[in-house]
């Protein structure tokens, strides 16, 4: 039994890399959070893994709901990554206005419930209404789930790193089970075993998350205050950056699976092959994300970013005009560099937006990107139907250039240091 007097660690005060000082309070039992940050980490997993199933197994549908090409069966997933974006947003507010255990709870059997729905469509329409209300509900863990997790962490970036590797290794299990389920089961057992998990991660999340004291939105004391002008300008980096980079994530791994079978025809009839080796580039890429942790917590964050998202455009470019084995090698380089970039936003929400409205922010930053970018799901099936491939990797290449520009738009520490300051003394 976890007693009041084991607790994490006294209150305390950080100075974090900004020089923003920034008050922690640690008050929930020890035992009861490590394991509210473990399902937390865990929801994370679960929620790329849900929408990351259809895209492995879409071939598989097509061909028993009578589609064809899975280029066609592709555009119905669409409402689940727009509902995805939009759902954010009141997923956000209803984070810092409610509570976010509240919206977790919500979450871990609003998707697990819709995983089972999804399993029991018959066609084509009920598929992707069902997608869509996974979709909406997938959409509360990244404004809730993060604050929620960020809201203890004395070393933000490693915090993030280690968050994104579990999500990205969810993405690795989604391709790894459901290739064996369909080899070896069929592909409603894919979205039917994961549902359970989420349910029974669920009651666990109510046994072991502390009660909240009180809703964010309501707390009085303010950590991070940004001059006006400084923060609308790291807001639009960050949406944008945000939008580029959902764009890169929806579509490789949406279109990874079809891509290596494309160029490595051995695995058409193998998919169980297939799931094992994209389930080795999404895991030795989710281990990039905890690099670019540790480095965000010991260096500049705009400095970390360049450096990340400088070498996309020339690696999308090697993997146009790549075939067979280089291919794949090539899909590994490109989706590290892809997912080490994930932990950014989170990051500069982490070092420049106070907990009391993260959530608010979060969403507000998703609806965006992944309204957005949800385009890019949609745009999959017919664009590699018409053009091919080698073309799309040649559109994402140019998508990463443009990320690289609104990078360089993005304030460095010490100018926003200064403007703080200023800001403060006109203020004071």
């Amino acid at each position: 039994m976890v007693t009041q007097t084991d607790t994490i660690r006294k209150p305390t005060v950080r100075k974090s890399v900004t020089g923003y000082t920034c008050a922690v309070e640690f008050s929930e039992p020890a035992m009861a959070w490590r394991v509210t940050s473990l399902l937390l980490n865990i929801a994370h997993a679960l929620d790329h893994l849900m929408l990351l199933v259809f895209a492995t197994a879409v071939a598989t549908i097509a061909r028993e709901f009578g589609v064809g090409r899975w280029e066609d069966l592709m555009p119905y997933t669409t409402g689940a990554f727009v509902m995805f974006g939009i759902g954010s947003l009141p997923s956000g507010r209803l984070g810092d206005l409610w509570g976010r255990r509240a919206m977790m709870l919500v979450f871990f059997f609003g998707i697990g419930g819709s995983a089972m729905l999804i399993a029991l469509t018959q066609n084509v329409w009920q598929l992707a209404l069902a997608l869509g209300l996974m979709g909406g509900f997938a959409s509360i863990y990244h404004p809730v789930g993060i604050p929620m997790l960020l809201r203890h962490a004395a070393k933000p970036g490693i915090t993030i790193g280690i968050n994104g590797m579990a999500g990205n290794l969810g993405i690795a299990a989604a391709a790894i089970s459901t290739g064996f389920f369909i080899q070896y089961a069929d592909w409603r057992t894919a979205f039917v075993m994961p549902g359970l998990l989420s349910i029974a991660c669920g009651l666990l999340f109510m046994k072991f998350a502390p009660v909240e004291g009180g809703a964010p939105a309501k707390r009085t004391v303010k950590q991070i205050e940004l001059p006006p002008g400084t923060r609308n300008r790291v807001f639009l980096v960050m949406t944008m950056l945000a939008i580029t980079g959902s764009i890169l994530f929806n579509f490789t791994t949406n279109g990874n699976g079809e891509l290596l079978k494309a160029r490595l025809p051995i695995l058409v009839e193998q998919p169980a092959l297939l799931g094992m080796l994209l389930a080795v580039v999404y895991t030795l890429s989710s281990l990039s994300q905890l690099a670019v942790g540790r480095m965000l917590d010991r260096f500049p964050i705009r400095n970390v970013m360049l450096g990340i998202i400088a070498f996309q455009g020339p690696v999308f470019l090697l993997a146009a005009y790549s075939r067979g084995w280089m291919l794949f090698a090539a899909m590994i380089l490109f989706m590290v560099l892809v997912f080490g970039a994930i932990p950014f936003t989170d990051a500069i929400i982490a070092r420049y937006v106070d907990d009391s409205i993260r959530s608010r922010v979060s969403g507000m930053r998703l609806a965006v990107s992944f309204g957005v970018s949800s385009m890019a799901v949609w745009a999959l099936g017919p664009t590699v139907k018409a053009a091919g491939f080698g073309f799309a990797l040649l559109v994402l290449g140019a998508v990463a250039v443009c990320s690289l520009l609104i990078t360089w738009q993005l304030p460095d520490e010490s100018t926003i240091r200064k403007a703080t300051a200023a800001h403060a003394g006109q203020t004071a």
